[in-house]
């Protein structure tokens, strides 16, 4: 007890005596992270874990949903989008691809893409968005995943969602990422 009181008294003296005390070292743990950095995706169609509306799914008109995103990272040069479904029956099926998208976007309309963006490959074989269209039964997670990159990836229109990870991953230029995840099921 007295050790106690004798260091939290030490404390206060060092504190009052008008001496800069250092700083407390901040663990390896605390690194800053996409949360903590306030990096977020949103979309004005549907809320975090909820279900996308019709509209967006191959029941309707097949239309991209409008999604804003707020809190890039300074050093961010370029974005990524990435839709995927990991409940396809056959392994995780890409519903769009969407890289180079300049910084100075806040997001995207429905239907529309930031200009000088380019479309890569979905897992139909074609460029741009494709929405939801999963077999009947329960549920399917669709993962809106945004990243921040350094750099332009430098990657042709039509680049397969496999080419645009090996060229952020091995270039190691993903500075931030955040994730949007809706839901759909048909009956």
């Amino acid at each position: 007890m007295r050790t106690c009181l004798a260091f939290a008294l030490a404390l206060s003296v060092a504190a009052c005596s008008g001496t800069p005390q250092p700083a407390p070292k901040a663990s390896a743990s605390a690194t800053a992270s996409p949360a903590a950095s306030g990096f977020r995706l949103t979309s004005s169609a549907f809320v975090a874990n909820a279900t996308i509306p019709p509209k967006h799914t191959c029941d309707d008109v097949n239309v991209s949903p409008a999604l804003a995103w707020e809190n890039v990272p300074a050093n961010a040069s370029r974005l990524v989008l990435i839709c995927d479904d990991p409940d396809a029956p056959s392994g995780t099926f890409t519903h769009w691809v969407l890289f180079d998208i300049p910084v100075v976007a806040a997001g995207m309309a429905e239907a529309a893409e930031p200009v000088g963006s380019q479309e890569g490959a979905n897992g139909k074989g074609t460029n741009g968005y494709t929405g939801p269209c999963p077999p009947a039964g329960s549920p399917h997670h669709y993962h809106f995943k945004l990243y921040a990159v350094s750099a332009p990836l430098g990657l042709p229109v039509g680049a397969s969602k496999d080419e645009v990870m090996t060229a952020m991953t091995n270039g190691k230029l993903i500075v931030g990422q955040t994730e949007l995840i809706g839901t759909y099921a048909r009956k």
